[in-house]
């Protein structure tokens, strides 16, 4: 007597992460769950872009001042979030990993919200990323999604050219945020966010401080404050 053996498919596992794949968001996300050891990648105008190893002076030191200045600000600001290497849900084709977010929360009035499980959806008010050097995709593909979807301001600390860009959204398009006599650049959607941009170049962060601490006491802030809390 013979019998008959069937044999079940073997299951299907999704390919892994690469470098320069072109997938949409919900792909991206199922590949990226997928992973054994996750590590950071963003999908930026539908490439994927995995991160390589981040050294200190060029990356984790900078960041970590980045931090320390917007926490400042976000401490004595009620109705504000701050992440840190957050990932946001901006569109079909682009859900990257900034190294900095702050942005106004849903509740009081804000343009993003957290979804069911907890990402942020839509344009943060104030991205900001560490690059190298103005080669880095930061200036390119994602400064350009950034634009698209409403990011009111946008900073790029290149860190090897010794340059911080600070971007504001006016009329569809990026532009520079100016730097006053005294060398601080003051955000227009955050009042009373103040950089000392020289200083934090130079490491000098008692002087970032000290300015952010002026800035904070900027009637200005005291009304931004106001505002947040009448939501």
């Amino acid at each position: 007597m013979s019998f008959a053996t069937t044999t079940s498919p073997l299951p299907l596992t999704l390919p892994p992460l690469e470098n320069g794949d072109r997938l949409i968001r919900p792909e991206f996300e199922r590949r990226y769950s997928a992973m054994p050891n996750r590590e950071k990648a963003e999908l930026i105008e539908g490439v994927v872009y995995l991160a390589a190893a981040l050294r200190f002076k060029s990356h984790a030191g900078p960041h970590s001042n980045l931090i320390i200045w917007l926490g400042n600000y976000k401490i004595v600001t009620p109705g504000l979030e701050l992440g840190i290497e957050p990932t946001v849900r901006l569109d079909l084709d682009n859900e990257p990993q900034p190294d900095a977010a702050l942005f106004i929360s849903q509740s009081a009035g804000g343009q993003t919200r957290l979804s069911e499980d907890d990402y942020i959806e839509g344009a943060p008010e104030l991205l900001a990323e560490i690059a190298a050097s103005s080669a880095a995709i930061d200036l390119g593909d994602k400064k350009r999604a950034y634009r698209r979807n409403g990011v009111q301001e946008y900073i790029v600390w290149q860190v090897y050219d010794r340059r911080i860009d600070w971007f504001v959204l006016q009329d569809g398009d990026y532009v520079s945020l100016p730097v006053d006599a005294e060398g601080i650049a003051r955000s227009q959607t955050f009042p009373g966010l103040w950089l000392a941009v020289n200083a934090m170049l130079a490491g000098d962060m008692q002087t970032v401080v000290k300015t952010g601490q002026r800035g904070l006491s900027s009637p200005e802030h005291q009304a931004f404050v106001q505002r947040l809390a009448a939501h």
